[in-house]
């Protein structure tokens, strides 16, 4: 069965609170997304990394109106 989607998404404002490596954002359609998580120790490293801090003045992405 085929589908024929026609979309118009206007988004004024898009915030993310957290962002970590799996993390899946998405606007408009898909067929299907598989969740996978694979973690790997490739550096032979012993303990955990020290937690990351913020950079710059905010995580708020504004986006331009259509058409500018």
């Amino acid at each position: 069965m085929n589908f024929t989607i026609h979309q118009s998404i206007s988004i004024h404002m898009l915030k993310i609170g957290a962002i970590t490596n799996s993390s899946v954002v998405q606007i408009g359609s898909t067929g299907s997304i598989q969740a996978q998580s694979d973690i790997y120790n490739t550096g032979e490293y012993e303990e955990a990394a020290e937690p990351a801090e913020p950079v710059g003045q905010s995580s708020i992405i504004r986006l331009q109106q259509p058409g500018q």
